[in-house]
C-alpha cells in the first residue's frame, strides 16, 4: 500500500509569487533520504516543522523530536474545540498587556484566529480530532523531573547484536558513548587514538559487550579503576594507564554519579528506542525531548546518546523502502559543524549516510547554514529553504545544493530564495521533477511559542497517558469555537445581521478582486482584530444596520531596521521602523506622523475570500516612483534615526531605549554599589593596617605598664623591708648605715611611680589614637559612601546617529487595510476592521 502522502502547503506561482490553490503533497517516503529545513527567525521554519510532524502522526508514523529550545512542544497543543479556554493557558500575559487586551479577550481573539486560519485551508474538527487521536504524545526531559525524565546513565546496556558479526558497528557506538560521556564530566577529547581516557572507557565497554554483559555507570567506574585485563595492546596495563591515574578518572566520573544535580539523570524511563514507538495498544508515539534546560555539555551528551541508541535499534531492524520512524531536530547547529568533531558529528553522519535502507528519515532544522557541514548535508534528498539573513548563509546553502543536486541552477535558485516572504519556501527535492515554491498550511496546533520547564507538567497532563482517553470534550452550542449549523467555519457576529448586502441598487464600495501591483512592491493583508459589531459599537453606531463584506483599502508599508554599535558605549542595538502611508504628503519627502505599531512579521500573504478592493491610487501605481520613495524612506530613517543613549559616565554604564528608567536606575546603583565596595574594602585595609599596628603598639604599652605596677610594687615591698631592718637595726646599736640605706630605698619607689605614671600616660595616648583612627576610617567610609551615591545619579544623555551602511529597509509593500462594509439608513459606510495602527 503506497504511503499516505503529507498534505504541507499551496503552490506558489513562480512568476508572481502569489499562492495558488494547487495542494503541494509529500511523499513521507522520501524523507527516508532525509531533509533540510532553514531559513532565518520568523520565516516560519516552526510551522512547516510542526507541519510534517502533524502529518506523520496523521499516517501513522512515529516520530522522535529533539527540542533544544522549547518550541516543539506545542505539538501537544491541538484543541479540537477551539474554545478560548483552551488557548487561554498558553496564551503569554505580557502579549495581553502590549496589545492592551484583557487576557481572555486575547485568548478569544487567537481562538476565533485559529478557527478562521483552519477554515481556509478546508481544514477544522474532524482533522484536530484525528490528530489527537491518531498518536501518544509525550515530552521527556532528561536531566529533569519536569516532564517524564529519562534514565541514560544507568544502564550502558549491552545492544543485543552478535559481538563478532556486529563488531565494527559496535565499536562506532562505544566510541560515540564514550566520547559523550567524557565530554559531559569536562574531558576534551580530540582524537580518541590520542586520548588514554577514550582507550581505556572503549575497552572497558568492548570487553563487557563481547561477553554479553550490561554495565551501568557504577560497574563502569569499578571496572575503569580495577579493569578486568592487564593489558593494553601490545603493552601491560600499567605501562599505559597506571593504577593511580585509572583511579583520578574513576574519581571524576564517581563524582559526577554522586553530584545530586545529576540524580536525575539515572531516574525513568530508559531510552527503548522501541518502546519509544509506538504504545502498548499499538498506536504511534511522537516523544519529545525538551532540552532547553540543560547546559551545552549535557545537550551534547544527551542528542549523542539518543542518536546512538537510535543506531543501535535501527540495525536490528529489517529493511524498508517506507519511512519507518521520522526524526525531527529542531535545530542542529553546533551538532554538525564544518570544521570541529563534537561526539554527535560521527553518528550523524553516519545516520545520514545508512538510516535510508531501515526506513528512518532525518529532518533536521537550522538557521544558520554557514555553521552546517554541508558536505554532510548534501546526503539530504529533500531541501526546504525560506528566507535567509545573510549572503554568507546563502553561499553555504547554494554549496550545499550544488553537492547534492549537481545540475541545478544555483544563480537561479538563489535569486529565488534571496526575496522570500514569511511561510513561503522553495522546495527542492531529487524525488521531484522540477523544484517548487509553497506556502506552508495553517497548523493545527496552536503556535503559542517555547514553553518553561514549569509548563510542561500541565501539557504532559493537556494529552493524558499515551494508551489513556484523549482529552477535550466538545464545548456547548453557541460558545466560541462550536461548530456552527453551516459548517466548521467562522461564527457570524452577534448583530452583525445578514452578509447578503443591501436590496438597493447601490453598488458596493470597491470592486471584486485584488488588483494587481506594480513590479518592486509587494503585498501583505492586515488581519482583522475587530469584527464588524465591535466597529460599529466602536463610533456608536445603534442597531438598524447589517454587515454587507469587507473592504480593502491600499496603505504603502515601509518597515525598516537600524542597527546601532558603538563599542565605547556598549551598545548593540537594532530598531525597526514601520510606517504606513494612506494619502501622502507633498512628494512623500516627509514621513512624520506616518509611524505605526505593525507586526510586520505577523501579516498575512491573502486576503478574506469575497472581500472586495478599492483601486490603487496613482501614486502606487507608477512603478517608475517606487525606487525613489524607498530611497526617501531610508533617508528619513537616516534623518531622525538618532537615538539618546543614557550615560553614566563616571560608572561606565550605558542603556540603549529599551532599557527602562527604573532599570538603568537599578544597574547605575549596582554598579555604584560595586564601585563602593572595591573602595571601601580599600580603605578599610589601609585604616586596619595602620589600626592594628597602633594595636599592637598598643598591646606592648600595656605589658610595659604591667611591668611598672610589678617594678611599683616591688620596690614598696622592698621599702618595707629596709624599714623594718632600720628599727632593728636601731635596737642593736647600727643606726647611721640603716638609716642611709632607707633613704636611697625610698629614692627607688619614687622613681618606680613616676615611670609608671609615664607608661600609663604613654598608654593612654596610644589608645586615643587607636580611637582616633577609627573614628577616620568611619568618615573615610561614609565620604566614600556619599561619593558613589552622588555617581548613581550623575545620569546623561548621548545622542547616537546611525550609520547609512546600517539601514536596511526590509519591507515596502502594499498594506490592504481591512474595512467593514456596513449598510445603515440605506447607505454604505465603511468601518476600520482593525485596531487603531498609529
Amino acid at each position: 500500500m503506497p504511503d499516505k502522502q503529507f498534505f504541507i502547503g499551496r503552490a506558489v506561482d513562480m512568476g508572481t509569487g502569489k499562492p495558488t490553490d494547487e495542494p503541494v503533497l509529500y511523499n513521507p517516503a522520501d524523507l527516508t533520504t532525509h531533509g533540510i529545513i532553514t531559513g532565518m527567525t520568523g520565516s516560519g521554519k516552526t510551522g512547516l516543522g510542526v507541519g510534517f510532524l502533524e502529518e506523520a502522526a496523521l499516517a501513522g508514523i512515529p516520530a522522535i523530536v529533539i527540542d533544544p529550545k522549547g518550541d516543539m512542544t506545542n505539538l501537544l497543543m491541538h484543541f479540537p474545540d477551539l474554545a478560548p479556554g483552551d488557548f487561554a493557558p498558553w496564551i503569554d500575559p505580557e502579549a495581553a498587556r502590549r496589545s492592551g487586551k484583557t487576557h481572555d479577550q486575547l485568548a478569544m481573539e487567537t481562538a476565533l484566529a485559529w478557527r478562521n486560519g483552519l477554515s481556509q485551508w478546508g481544514l477544522g474538527r474532524e482533522q484536530l480530532v484525528a490528530l489527537r487521536d491518531s498518536a501518544g504524545f509525550t515530552i521527556y526531559t532528561p536531566g529533569s523531573a519536569s516532564g517524564v525524565p529519562v534514565n541514560v546513565l544507568a544502564s550502558f546496556s549491552a545492544p543485543g547484536l552478535d559481538w563478532e558479526e556486529h563488531k565494527e558497528i559496535l565499536r562506532e557506538r562505544i566510541a560515540t558513548i564514550v566520547t559523550a560521556l567524557l565530554t559531559l564530566v569536562g574531558v576534551t577529547v580530540t582524537d580518541p587514538l590520542r586520548s588514554r581516557e577514550h582507550i581505556l572507557l572503549s575497552n572497558v565497554l568492548e570487553h563487557a559487550w563481547s561477553e554479553g554483559r550490561s554495565l551501568d555507570l557504577h560497574k563502569l567506574i569499578l571496572e575503569t579503576s580495577t579493569p578486568p585485563f592487564d593489558r593494553l595492546g601490545a603493552f601491560p596495563l600499567e605501562n599505559v594507564y597506571p593504577q593511580r591515574d585509572r583511579f583520578e578518572l574513576a574519581m571524576l566520573l564517581n563524582n559526577f554519579l554522586a553530584s545530586p544535580s545529576f540524580q536525575t539523570w539515572i531516574e525513568g524511563e530508559t531510552l527503548d528506542i522501541g518502546a519509544l514507538l509506538y504504545t502498548a495498544g499499538g498506536r504511534p508515539r511522537h516523544s519529545v525531548f525538551y532540552l532547553a534546560h540543560l547546559s551545552e555539555q549535557e545537550r551534547m551528551f544527551f542528542v549523542t546518546l539518543l542518536f546512538a541508541a537510535v543506531e543501535s535499534w535501527m540495525r536490528a531492524q529489517r529493511g524498508t523502502g517506507h519511512l519507518r520512524l521520522l526524526m525531527y531536530f529542531d535545530e542542529i547547529m553546533g551538532y554538525m559543524p564544518p570544521v570541529a568533531n563534537p561526539p554527535s558529528r560521527p553518528v550523524l553522519l553516519r545516520m545520514l549516510k545508512q538510516a535510508r535502507a531501515f526506513g528512518v528519515g532525518l529532518l533536521l532544522a537550522t538557521q544558520n547554514p554557514v555553521d552546517v557541514d554541508y558536505k554532510a548535508l548534501s546526503n539530504a534528498g529533500t531541501w526546504l529553504i525560506g528566507r535567509l539573513q545573510t549572503e554568507q548563509d546563502k553561499n553555504r546553502l547554494m554549496d550545499g545544493l550544488r553537492s547534492a543536486s549537481g545540475n541545478i541552477d544555483i544563480a537561479e535558485v538563489g535569486k529565488i530564495i534571496s526575496g522570500l516572504p514569511k511561510r513561503t519556501f522553495y522546495l527542492h527535492s531529487v524525488h521531484r521533477s522540477k523544484p517548487a515554491l509553497l506556502s506552508t498550511r495553517w497548523v493545527l496546533n496552536y503556535l503559542a511559542g517555547p514553553v518553561t520547564r514549569s509548563q510542561i507538567p500541565a501539557l504532559n497532563a493537556l494529552v493524558g497517558q499515551p494508551d489513556g482517553p484523549a482529552a477535550g470534550t466538545t464545548a456547548a452550542a453557541g460558545t466560541p469555537g462550536t461548530q456552527q449549523a453551516g459548517g466548521w467555519g467562522p461564527a457570524q457576529q452577534a448583530g452583525a445581521g445578514s452578509a447578503s448586502g443591501p436590496a438597493e441598487a447601490q453598488p458596493l464600495p470597491g470592486f471584486g478582486g485584488q488588483p494587481p501591483v506594480v513590479s518592486g512592491l509587494e503585498q501583505a493583508f492586515v488581519n482583522q482584530s475587530l469584527t464588524a459589531e465591535q466597529a460599529a459599537r466602536s463610533t456608536g453606531l445603534a442597531g438598524g444596520w447589517t454587515a454587507a463584506g469587507i473592504l480593502y483599502r491600499p496603505a504603502l508599508l515601509a518597515a525598516g531596521e537600524v542597527h546601532y554599535r558603538q563599542r565605547n558605549y556598549g551598545l548593540d542595538y537594532t530598531r525597526r521602523i514601520t510606517a504606513l502611508v494612506s494619502e501622502p504628503q507633498p512628494g512623500l519627502s516627509e514621513w512624520d506622523g506616518s509611524m505605526c505599531n505593525l507586526d510586520v512579521a505577523a501579516l498575512a500573504t491573502e486576503g478574506t475570500p469575497g472581500a472586495r478592493y478599492e483601486a490603487l491610487p496613482s501614486w502606487l501605481g507608477d512603478s517608475r516612483s517606487i525606487a525613489p520613495m524607498r530611497k526617501e524612506f531610508a533617508d528619513w530613517i537616516y534623518r531622525e534615526g538618532t537615538i539618546r543613549v543614557r550615560a553614566n559616565e563616571q560608572l561606565k554604564v550605558y542603556a540603549p531605549p529599551e532599557v527602562s528608567d527604573a532599570e538603568f536606575a537599578r544597574l547605575c546603583r549596582e554598579a555604584a554599589r560595586k564601585g563602593r565596595d572595591a573602595e571601601s574594602a580599600k580603605v578599610q585595609r589601609t585604616y586596619e593596617r595602620k589600626i592594628d599596628s597602633l594595636r599592637q603598639k598598643v598591646r606592648r604599652q600595656e605589658l610595659d605598664v604591667a611591668e611598672a605596677k610589678a617594678d611599683v610594687e616591688a620596690r614598696r615591698q622592698d621599702e618595707l623591708s629596709q624599714g623594718l631592718a632600720t628599727v632593728m637595726g636601731m635596737l642593736g646599736g647600727r643606726r647611721r648605715r640603716s638609716f642611709s640605706s632607707n633613704v636611697n630605698k625610698r629614692r627607688m619607689t619614687t622613681k618606680a611611680r613616676n615611670d609608671l605614671t609615664q607608661e600609663i600616660a604613654d598608654l593612654e595616648a596610644l589608645q586615643r589614637d587607636v580611637s582616633r583612627m577609627e573614628a577616620e576610617m568611619d568618615n573615610a567610609l561614609r565620604e566614600v559612601d556619599g561619593r558613589w551615591e552622588a555617581a548613581a545619579d550623575r545620569v546623561t544623555e548621548v545622542p547616537i546617529a546611525p550609520a547609512r551602511s546600517n539601514i536596511y529597509v526590509e519591507r515596502f509593500a502594499v498594506a490592504w487595510l481591512p474595512h467593514h462594509i456596513i449598510q445603515a439608513g440605506g447607505q454604505y459606510l465603511t468601518l476600520p476592521a482593525h485596531e487603531p495602527l498609529g
